[in-house]
């Protein structure tokens, strides 16, 4: 048995991290400035928010990778610097890990460009760029390739695609976020979602970011009524950012997220998280919740 099916087998419900871009702001991190070079500038900071995630409960953590393919890192002056930027992100994370049970994700987020024919990148294009990322993430020991907050099922084919160019093995969840009138921004279905990426075969697939959880809440319901047997994925933000005082604001409690992740389980979610806004003592009471069977 993998690592992977023995990790989701050992527990009916696993919980996720939460935010790492909101948490680096609190810990100093300047407007513009790309989260992903604290893993060399600042790592203890990035360690100390996955340590925080761990003592939370979290079962699997994400890198801090998001930003780090080709085309995100050309807009800082760092493309030169992605297999760098990338390892040292899974390497803080497998350090701080050490014995314990948990996963590491690499995490894989959006290009920022558009595909052809609507746009400019090419499907190839995409694909070569997506394992570049992914081969930096596997070499330095990544247990999981995670793709979110994604709009568009042909980026997500493509970077599924890049994945599966390095390795035919490693675990691929795939999320989208739902947050335009129940569909991506590209215009998605979570029904015609579930449906792609089942065939697709990733391991798990789900939402995460978006408006919050009730809106997520409606995503995971109808995945569930369309693929009954996947492993669904909850990771919402910490209700509709606001701003207060120049400052971005989130006003989901703990408590509340709590409530949520209650209510995610009971909907049929077996990856439960926090994205945007959300912190370890979100992380920790949704955790008490979901396992304690509130």
């Amino acid at each position: 048995m993998s690592k992977w099916q023995t990790w989701v087998e050992q527990a009916p419900v696993r919980i996720a991290d939460g935010a790492m871009g909101t948490m680096l702001q609190q810990a100093g991190l300047d407007a513009g400035e790309l989260p992903m070079l604290w893993n060399v500038t600042h790592p203890d900071r990035v360690r100390a928010i996955q340590r925080a995630y761990l003592a939370a409960g979290a079962d699997i953590i994400l890198a801090n990778t998001f930003s780090g393919s080709r085309w995100r890192l050309a807009r800082h002056g760092l493309a030169a610097r992605g297999e760098e930027l990338n390892r040292a992100g899974v390497e803080i994370l497998r350090a701080e890990i050490g014995d314990r049970a948990a996963l590491i994700a690499g995490d894989v987020g959006p290009s920022g460009e558009i595909l052809a024919p609507l746009g400019t990148l090419a499907f190839d294009e995409a694909v070569a760029g997506f394992a570049e990322q992914v081969r930096a993430l596997i070499v330095a020991g990544a247990d999981a390739i995670w793709i979110e907050t994604m709009a568009d099922l042909e980026e997500v084919r493509a970077a599924i695609a890049g994945t599966r160019q390095v390795s035919a093995e490693i675990p691929i969840l795939a999320t989208l976020t739902f947050d335009t009138r129940g569909r991506t921004m590209m215009g998605v279905k979570p029904e015609t979602a579930a449906r792609t990426l089942s065939e697709w075969g990733v391991a798990a697939f789900g939402g995460n970011c978006g408006n919050g959880p009730d809106e997520l809440l409606v995503v995971i319901q109808k995945m569930r009524a369309t693929t009954p047997n996947a492993i669904l994925v909850a990771k919402s933000n910490a209700g509709i950012p606001e701003i207060e005082n120049g400052a971005t604001v989130y006003r989901a409690t703990p408590a509340m997220m709590a409530q949520s992740a209650a209510q995610l389980r009971a909907a049929g979610a077996r990856i439960i998280g926090g994205c945007c806004g959300t912190t370890p003592a979100h992380i920790a009471a949704m955790a008490d919740i979901v396992r304690g069977g509130g």
